[in-house]
């Protein structure tokens, strides 16, 4: 059944405000299915490429499609951006390379950027409306390592360290050095504002933060030193005294060896450099003929008797005690700027009344073996000959030659030389000490003093009377002599290129000593035999033999004594070598069981 409309509405039945609602939901629609239309319409106009128009930096990519648009801006801005920035370090500035620093163009999330500002629906629509271009912002990689590196290597260009206040000493004045504050780069904080700088695109030097380092030593603490200690310090010279003698010395070579450092609390205390100022001409000159090494008498022959000559007491001063004497007197005024300064003094064992006293008077002995010039021997033979001169023999006493020398190491002077060892040469430290040993022997055989260690060489070697020498092995041969002479002896011992002598000083217990050599005994050939193949040893043959020689004590004109020195020689053989050791020595054999020292 219908139902005429009730009164006061349209035909349709609908009220007014309805239907303007509706009229209003149709035309939205209508507008939307417009919008989406143009929306889709301009997505397919553009397609997968960047949208026309779009511009990064002032490089056209638009049209393009992403790996296109990636390679041009790669080619075109990644090669030289970002740029350079300059940065401001404290009171200085720089200039940073940004690559350098790890921060480079993001080609790909640049040009993802680009298309997704394109696939925006206003721009896709206006894109159909207008044909105006877009900037795309570049997106920057950040290298934290990188950045990091960097500016830890710039910071090693711009920190710097704190200056202590100071004073030092200018030809006798106190100078004031101003102190200085340091800084630092603060590494971490610096990447942060590198790093917003470079993102944000920030105009002007960049401020990269510092850290502010204050010297220990300030103006106050270098007042109070200049007041205290420095000003008085050279306000006039100091004095040491040294065995009765004033040495002055000026604030000018005080102040050359003075400076002033900080103690573990900061304060400013001085140091002299004890040795320096000792070594100062302005001091060591003056110091000179009150100080120097010990010196005993030397004695030596107006003919046979002995003259000797003052000894020379020994004063030392040290650097140690140097400091001790000055530094105190720097901050004192007149007569208490001086004061004595320490000596270590040292007596001298021979003195020209001591050996009157020991009974030194007159030469006892004396002797010298020539040898072949050979640079071991002028070696050997002269450092052996230094260590055994001006030995005092006290009577009743032992000398030792292996203790008066000491072991021929290379740290005791020595050099290798030849020796002979299981019938081979070969060399070790101290060859020809043998040479001196002999020597030595043959001045106690006339000094007539007592021998308790020697030995003969195995064979005969012609350079040495027969039965009248000896030699000496480092730990298992020595040559020792008893001061029997009721008075002391002193060793007068020298050596040249091809010589040395050996003196006996004292006093005589016999007129003289003779040597009676009886004629050789127990003779035996020697053999004959090819040599090693390898390190071969040539010898000259020489006959083995037996003799003794006596020793004749004799006062007043006659006979007193009589003592014999029995030798026995084995036979030296003959030892042939090949071309190839030809040029070996053959006239120095002595031993072929012990190494022996010539």
């Amino acid at each position: 059944m219908h139902l005429p409309p009730r009164p006061g509405l349209p035909a349709d039945g609908t009220r007014p405000a309805r239907r303007r609602i509706h009229r209003i939901a149709l035309l939205a629609g209508a507008a939307a299915t417009g919008f989406g239309a143009l929306y889709v319409t301009g997505l397919l106009a553009s397609g997968d490429d960047v949208p026309a128009g779009t511009r990064v930096r002032g490089v056209d990519i638009g049209g393009l499609s992403r790996s296109q648009a990636q390679e041009r801006l790669d080619q075109q801005i990644g090669r030289t951006w970002p740029e350079r920035v300059k940065v401001r370090i404290g009171g200085s500035t720089a200039t940073i390379d940004a690559r350098a620093a790890g921060f480079s163009l993001d080609s790909a999330q640049t040009v993802a950027r680009a298309a997704r500002a394109g696939a925006d629906p206003l721009t896709v629509i206006g894109r159909l409306l207008t044909s105006g271009d877009r900037d795309i912002e570049p997106v920057i990689r950040a290298d934290e390592a990188k950045t990091l590196a960097v500016l830890t290597k710039t910071a090693t260009q711009y920190d710097s360290t704190p200056r202590n206040g100071a004073i030092t000493f200018e030809q006798g004045k106190p100078v004031p050095v101003e102190h200085r504050n340091g800084q630092s780069l603060d590494v971490r904080g610096a990447a942060e504002a590198l790093s917003s700088a470079v993102l944000s695109r920030q105009a002007g030097p960049v401020a990269l933060p510092v850290r502010q380092r204050e010297p220990a030593v300030d103006a106050a603490e270098v007042n109070r030193a200049m007041t205290q200690f420095a000003r008085p310090a050279m306000s006039a010279p100091v004095t040491v005294t040294v065995a009765g003698r004033q040495i002055p010395i000026s604030p000018v070579t005080v102040g050359k060896h003075l400076t002033m450092k900080p103690d573990e609390t900061n304060r400013l205390i001085p140091e002299l450099d004890g040795k320096a100022l000792l070594q100062d001409p302005a001091v060591a000159r003056p110091l000179a003929p009150v100080t120097g090494k010990v010196a005993d008498a030397k004695l030596r022959l107006d003919g046979d008797r002995v003259v000797a000559s003052d000894a020379k007491t020994g004063r030392e001063v040290t650097a140690k005690g140097l400091e001790q004497a000055v530094l105190p007197l720097l901050t004192r005024t007149g007569a208490a700027r001086t004061a004595a300064l320490a000596a270590k003094e040292t007596r001298p064992k021979l003195t020209r009344d001591a050996v009157e006293r020991l009974g030194i008077k007159e030469k006892m002995s004396t002797f010298t073996v020539n040898f072949e010039r050979a640079p071991y021997r002028t070696t050997n033979i002269g450092r052996a000959a230094e260590l055994i001169n001006g030995s005092v023999v006290l009577p009743g006493k032992t000398w030792s030659l292996n203790r008066t020398v000491g072991e021929r190491t290379k740290a005791n002077g020595f050099v290798d030389g030849i020796i002979i060892q299981n019938d081979q040469y070969t060399k070790a430290p101290g060859g020809g000490v043998s040479t001196v040993a002999t020597t030595v022997f043959n001045a106690l055989f006339f000094a007539g003093v007592k021998p308790l260690e020697h030995g003969a060489h195995s064979f005969y070697i012609e350079r040495y009377p027969e039965g009248r020498e000896a030699t000496v092995v480092w730990g298992s041969l020595d040559l020792k002599f008893n001061n029997d002479s009721g008075n002391a002896i002193y060793i007068q011992a020298s050596a040249t290129d091809t010589s040395v002598t050996v003196s006996f000083l004292g006093t005589k217990r016999y007129d003289s000593v003779e040597a009676v050599t009886g004629p050789r005994t127990n003779v035996k050939q020697p053999g004959s035999r090819p040599g090693a193949a390898k390190n071969c040893l040539p010898q000259t043959p020489l006959e083995g033999f037996d003799v003794n020689v006596d020793r004749v004590f004799r006062s007043d004109g006659k006979e007193v004594k009589r003592e014999t020195f029995k030798t026995h020689y084995v036979p030296r053989d003959e030892v042939t070598c090949g071309p190839e050791t030809a040029d070996r020595p053959v006239n120095d054999s002595r031993s072929a069981a012990s190494p022996r020292e010539r």
